[in-house]
């Protein structure tokens, strides 16, 4: 055991040298506290649909590594402001993709992370067997973290670090090795309630516990139409939304930029929205693809984008909405862009829509279009 000890001081110092921002080691028990509230919030209704494996995958480490005895956590810290911001105003309006979607990748990063952390022990250690995961994996990268010492479970469902607050990305690998745990930290969050406060959508129904059916940075991915009660509390987000973590006082002043990979490029980060709405596929992979907002492809940024020009009333994308209402092959893009015409409230578009109601077969897209001639029109 003392080995081992030597042998968890020596990785700590190569995962420094390495660059990664934090480590600490947990048991592989189950997460039994987790999995009843796992079951808590299938049975509400809370869960997302993008969770990957069963209940018991997601809290039994042993299922996924037959002989796990730890699990290592990481962490990398992201930064949260622009060096060189652009400029968003009328004729030229911009959408934002979410601090946590800045830079390459987040997955590839930390998995290369992980891949030097394997290597590292695999050297050392004779019939070390590892299983490395990032976010997409059966485990909860939070719990894990929480219980390797990383951060506190906040009241936002983050993992809030004392040092980088919650702008980090979890990565986790189960061992065969029997590493002794770190204690994890006490909540920090004592009587605040800012998040909760700030949560437009009351996604967070209580401390800890999130509707992710509700929550808009789950919604901006989803592909279907938005729900209506929902489209004015976008603003410019086109993928992603943060307002509980940018209310969190642990937040205040946070901006740490230690990875390249994850240096923003601010036309992508903040792209032209009109130029979203005629981008091709292979134009979308080219700027878009290294990015972890580009997973579900262009065409939920593209309706995102639609319900940031009708908030921004945006009259210069009027003639692009009609095309896209009149030829679009796409529902969901047709009928968003009629709805957006309408609430933009143009002449030249609400005649569109009263045209285009003409032809059109797709009743949801006729729902959309009626949706947006019940706006107040200008008048000429």
């Amino acid at each position: 055991m003392l080995a081992y000890q030597s042998l968890k001081q020596e990785l700590i110092q190569y995962s420094k040298e390495i660059g990664i921002d934090q480590i600490g080691f947990a048991s592989a028990d189950d997460f039994a506290e987790l999995k009843s509230r796992l079951q808590e919030q299938q049975e509400a209704g809370y869960a997302s649909g993008f969770e990957k494996g069963t209940i018991e995958e997601r809290t039994e480490p042993n299922r996924l590594m037959p002989g796990a005895e730890s699990i290592i956590a990481i962490a990398l810290a992201y930064p949260t402001r622009l060096k060189n911001d652009v400029k968003s105003g009328k004729g030229n309006r911009r959408g934002m993709f979410c601090r946590a979607s800045w830079g390459t990748d987040y997955h590839l990063v930390l998995q290369e992370k992980l891949s030097q952390l394997t290597n590292f022990l695999t050297e050392r250690v004779p019939g070390f067997s590892s299983l490395s995961m990032v976010d997409t994996g059966e485990l909860s990268d939070r719990a894990v973290a929480e219980r390797a010492g990383i951060g506190f479970s906040a009241k936002n469902t983050f993992i809030i670090s004392p040092q980088f607050g919650s702008y980090i990305y979890l990565g986790e690998m189960i061992t065969n090795i029997p590493f002794t745990p770190d204690k994890p930290l006490a909540e920090g969050c004592g009587s605040c309630t800012k998040c909760l406060d700030a949560c437009p959508t009351g996604a967070l129904v209580e401390p800890g516990r999130l509707n992710a059916q509700q929550c808009l940075a789950f919604l901006t991915q989803t592909k279907g139409f938005l729900p209506d009660e929902h489209r004015d509390k976008l603003g410019n987000f086109i993928y992603g939304y943060e307002t509980c973590q940018v209310v969190c006082p642990y937040n205040r002043g946070v901006d740490y930029h230690h990875h390249e990979q994850f240096e923003p490029d601010p036309d992508l980060v903040k792209p032209r929205l009109l130029d979203l709405l005629t981008i091709s596929n292979r134009e979308f992979k080219r700027k878009f693809g290294k990015m972890s907002g580009s997973w579900r492809g262009k065409k939920p940024i593209q309706r995102n984008a639609i319900i940031a020009l009708a908030h921004y009333k945006e009259v210069a994308a009027v003639d692009q909405l009609i095309d896209l209402m009149q030829h679009d092959p796409r529902p969901v893009i047709r009928g968003t862009a009629a709805w957006a015409l309408g609430k933009i409230g143009e002449p030249s578009g609400i005649a569109a829509i009263r045209e285009a109601m003409e032809t059109e077969q797709e009743q949801e897209v006729l729902a959309e279009m009626r949706k947006g001639l019940a706006y107040p029109q200008k008048v000429e």
